[in-house]
């Protein structure tokens, strides 16, 4: 059974700094882009930040130059170093994968959600 468990999140205070891990397990292949997305209250999941298996990177306006994501193709791991964190931060985030999967025989990809992590910024 493929999995993606999140860990990392948790209370931190204005400029703060908090790391989410994403570990991948299961009959993988290969993982192709991975990314973290948020979801505030009241609010639709959006991009955080993504990045490709080749390590090309994208991030949403409003965490550039403050988060960082990170990959170890080994360890099928997705990393998310958050800085200078501000309270419009504080959200449920959500890892994301494209994964390559084996069984009877066949490749086949799925894009699958971890489970979410709170992340809660006070001022």
């Amino acid at each position: 059974q493929v999995q993606l468990v999140e860990s990392g999140g948790g209370l931190v205070q204005a400029g703060g700094s908090l790391r989410l891990s994403c570990a991948a397990s299961g009959a993988i292949s290969n993982i192709n882009t991975m990314g973290w997305y948020s979801q505030g209250p009241g609010k639709q999941r959006e991009l955080v930040a993504a990045i490709t298996s080749g390590g090309s990177t994208n991030y949403a306006d409003s965490v550039k130059g403050r988060f960082t994501i990170s990959r170890d193709n080994a360890k099928n791991t997705v990393y998310l170093q958050m800085n200078s964190l501000k309270p419009e931060d504080t959200a449920v985030y959500y890892c994301n994968a494209d994964l390559q999967l084996y069984s009877g025989g066949y490749y086949y990809t799925k894009n699958h959600w971890g489970q979410g992590t709170q992340v809660t910024v006070s001022s």
